[in-house]
């Protein structure tokens, strides 16, 4: 049998997404104990401890399926941030979330628009359904929003800005931000990825839902993986007009969503005091983290997230390899064109204190 003939022909000059290398895979290769993980941007502090105090609770529900369409969390979510339930579309991830906007609006014969050093699940998506990748460079590691609007098409459809950028950790202002959703051609599209909103909205002034109101071709995802500390149930969300979450729910897969990640979803949004001191702890640890990395000469790009990309001074994949014997796990930025960054997740004070002091020795 011959795949390649079978083949759809979008995904044949792909490559798997990579994720950040598990600790137990490390230590069992390696024979390092108490490795430490700073690669994947995870809460170091866990999910809230409401999460963990009621699961029993879901557990004995598990022979029965999920609820197919998320009606509580949906209730949830627009309780919370004050908007329809109508407008929300549960993803298994916020990943999902982008999948689903890909097959909705992106056929064979368009184009989609993403930045240089943006996140490298956009141009997966878009080529998988055979569609057109129009990378824009970026800018000081940034979106450059006018070299996007001036790179739109006839058939551009779709256009991803990540607003904070993973994984240069750039942030585009609000007000600049509007500016360029109001040049933006009402036919096109735009997908604002906010998966670490709880970050940079902590720090500064962040887009709320209350613009769809104005952008009627504006779908905004987020993320429990992040803030939340729920990387591993799997569950976002976006909020979009009531037309365009119909859409993307005619997409969306049977019980997408499991019913422990629904229920956690669930109690976490209503813990506002434990989200608190998540991000206490992130602008914190972030900022010590920045002067360890500078007062050794690494220069540091700005980041609104829970993370820091920085110059190693060397191929970014020999420094990883070199972190990797020294029993920490962090991100190598070689596949986003960062060919000399790495990228350190904001750990827990004792993690972060250990990079530091293992990163000195990558440098001989």
């Amino acid at each position: 049998m011959d795949l390649k003939k079978l083949i759809n022909k979008g995904i044949d000059s792909l490559s798997p997404y990579e994720p950040g290398k598990p600790i137990e895979d490390l230590e069992r290769e390696l024979g390092i104990r108490n490795a430490i993980k700073l690669a994947s941007n995870e809460n170091p502090l866990g999910p809230s401890p409401k999460v963990l105090q009621s699961i029993d609770a879901i557990l004995k529900e598990t022979h029965r399926y999920p609820d197919g369409n998320a009606t509580r969390l949906k209730e949830s979510i627009a309780r919370k941030f004050n908007t329809s339930p109508n407008q929300v579309t549960i993803g298994n991830g916020s990943n999902d979330i982008i999948e689903f906007i890909a097959r909705s609006f992106l056929s064979s014969g368009d184009s989609a628009i993403f930045s240089e050093h943006a996140f490298a699940v956009y141009p997966l998506v878009v080529k998988a359904v055979g569609a057109k990748g129009i990378e824009v460079p970026a800018k000081d590691f940034s979106h450059d929003l006018q070299a996007m609007l001036n790179a739109v098409e006839k058939n551009t459809k779709l256009i991803f800005i990540a607003n904070p950028n993973n994984p240069t950790g750039s942030f585009i202002e609000f007000d600049e931000l509007i500016d360029f959703l109001g040049r933006v051609p009402e036919d096109i599209i735009v997908l604002l990825d906010q998966a670490y909103f709880d970050y940079s909205s902590f720090e500064t002034k962040d887009a709320e839902f209350d613009i769809l109101e104005n952008f009627p071709n504006l779908i905004m995802s987020r993320s429990f993986s992040k803030a939340y500390g729920l990387a591993g149930f799997r569950i976002g969300y976006s909020v979009s007009s009531e037309d365009i979450a119909n859409y993307l729910n005619r997409v969306r897969q049977p019980f997408n969503a499991n019913s422990l990640a629904l229920f956690a979803a669930e109690k976490a949004l209503e813990d506002d005091e434990f989200m608190k001191q998540c991000l206490h702890l992130n602008a914190e640890q972030k900022e010590l983290l920045y002067y360890g990395l500078e007062s050794q000469g690494y220069d540091c790009l700005p980041s609104k997230g829970n993370f820091i990309s920085f110059d190693c001074k060397q191929d970014s994949r020999d420094a990883f390899n070199k972190l990797l014997q020294e029993g920490v796990i962090v991100r190598s930025l070689n596949v986003y064109k960062m060919p000399n960054h790495l990228r350190v997740s904001i750990g827990l004070p004792q993690e972060n204190i250990t990079f530091l002091e293992k990163i000195k020795l990558t440098q001989s």
